[in-house]
This record gives C-alpha cells, structure tokens and sequence, in this order.
C-alpha cells in the first residue's frame, strides 16, 4: 500500500515541474514510480518464489531509478530540500520493505 501512496505523492511533485519537463523527467520518474507496486502485484500473481523474486528485484530496480530521478530534480531544483528528503525517506523504506519481502520469500 505504501507504494501505491508514493505514486500519488511522485505524481503530485511532479505537476508542479516546468512544462518542457513533461515527456522528460516527468514522464520517467511517473513511471518509475508506477512500475513499483506493480511489479510487485505482477510478482504475487507467480507460482515460484523465484518468479516472485524477480518481479520484486525489478521493482528494486524501479525504485533506484526513481531515487536517482529525485536527485536530479533536486539538483535541477524542481523541488525544495523539505519535498527532496520526504521523497528519499520514503523511497528508502519503500526499498527496505521490497528488500525484506524477497529476503523472506527466498528463505
């Protein structure tokens, strides 16, 4: 759930980016942020653990492009320091509890 609600929240920062940014960064820090949960619900629909697995390793992939996406909007200063550390907390725990879930389907 906490996933989903992050891509409300990436969705909403994002709105507020310049309009020549749309088809940019935009663009690729929304999906991004969509392909998180929904590698994750891709990954429960599997049969093995492996295939779980995997769809959670894809999410993690998602989930560090999208870290570095908030960088780089930090850097190009489309959002304030308050938006940049809420978002990299949060990305942090979202990556912390992907990781714990493929450690524990692993097990």
């Amino acid at each position: 759930m906490q996933a989903l609600l992050f891509v409300k929240k990436v969705y909403s920062v994002t709105q507020a980016f310049p309009h020549k940014e749309r088809y940019g960064l935009v663009s690729q820090m929304n999906r991004s942020a969509i392909s998180i949960p929904s590698n994750i619900a891709e990954g429960c629909s599997r049969k093995t653990s492996a295939d779980f697995s995997r769809f959670l390793e894809i999410a993690l992939g998602s989930s560090f492009e999208l870290e570095s996406q908030i960088e780089v909007s930090y850097l190009l200063t489309y959002i304030n320091i308050d938006e940049y550390a809420s978002l990299l907390q949060e990305i942090h725990t979202i990556q912390k509890r992907i990781n714990a879930l493929k450690i524990s389907i692993i097990t």
